[in-house]
Order: structure tokens, then sequence, then C-alpha cells
């Protein structure tokens, strides 16, 4: 059961406009927007920074892959099952998806910005010069580097909000691994 208020009636006012953008992007408004609407200001943030990071140079497929792998690690089973559905959408498949939980895949590329991005997690961000080389030797510039980060700021924020207010899983399950 949530720990938050998830009828959107009885959200602030200043929340609605952008609940309907939601409702309108994914046909349905899911759970964890609802929890988020609380605090108009935090959905104004996390829905900019979907919109933000959608049009950004990673594209949307890495960007869901990144997302699955981040909550896997936190145990975050909203994420996992709605980043599954998102990465599908974008052209992964479910290997490719399944693979992205565990920070792998066939593509060093991918596997390169999986890793890092699951190095930021575990080690607080305490990353090495080593590191972002590795990420340039496998053919990121700094724009997607700094996009990798972004991409995992905005996945612990959500991560965090899904676990800490036990929010409803909305999507179809995806087993934890």
């Amino acid at each position: 059961m949530p720990r938050v208020n998830t009828n959107t009636s009885f959200v602030p006012a200043a929340s609605q406009p952008l609940l309907g953008q939601i409702q309108q992007a994914f046909g349905a408004t899911p759970n964890m927007f609802k929890a988020v609407a609380n605090s108009p200001a935090a959905l104004q943030s996390m829905w900019a920074a979907f919109g933000a990071l959608g049009h950004g140079t990673l594209g949307a497929k890495l960007g869901e892959q990144i997302a699955v792998a981040i909550a896997n690690r936190n145990r975050c089973e909203y994420c996992l099952a709605a980043h599954t559905v998102l990465g599908q959408n974008a052209g992964a498949s479910a290997a490719d998806m399944a693979a992205a939980q565990v920070g792998q895949s066939p593509d060093p590329k991918t596997a390169a910005a999986l890793a890092f991005a699951l190095k930021v997690v575990e080690q607080r961000a305490q990353v090495s010069d080593a590191d972002v080389a590795n990420l340039h030797e496998v053919g990121f510039q700094d724009e997607q580097v700094v996009e990798i980060l972004a991409h995992v700021a905005l996945n612990l924020f959500t991560n965090y909000v899904n676990v800490a207010l036990d929010i409803p899983v909305d999507f179809p399950r995806v087993a934890l691994r």
C-alpha cells in the first residue's frame, strides 16, 4: 500500500496540467507519477528530466537499458517493470533488457555505459580517470558521459520514490535478478 496519496483527485491543482501531459503520453497515469504529483515541484522536475533526456544523444534504448540496470541494483520493482516495457518500445529485445538488468550487453559500447552507470551507483560516484577514459575509448564523447550521469541521477530519484513510498507496480512485473 503506498505511503502517500495516489488519488489524483486530491493532489495539488498545480500538478493537474502535468498529469494531463503524462496521461496523454502513456495513455494512463502511472502510479509513480500519481505519488510524485503530491509535490508540483517534484513532478515538474521529474517530468522535465524525462523529457530532456529523451531528446539527448544517448538514445532511448540505451537510456532504458541504464534504467533497468539501476532499478535492478536498487531492487526497484516498479522501475524495473516500467523501463523494461519502455526499453522494448524503444527497440530493445527482451534479451537486451534482461542482459542490461544485470549490467551486461553483447555491444561493447552499451556494456561500457552500463558498467559505468552501475559503478557510479555502487561507489557513490567515486569513479576514476580510467573509468571515464574507458567510456571515451568505446566512442562516448563528454556530452554522453554527462548524459549517462544524468540518467543515473534521474533513475536514483525514481527508484527511491518507488521503493521508499511503496508504490504499487502497474506495469507487467519483471523478476529482480
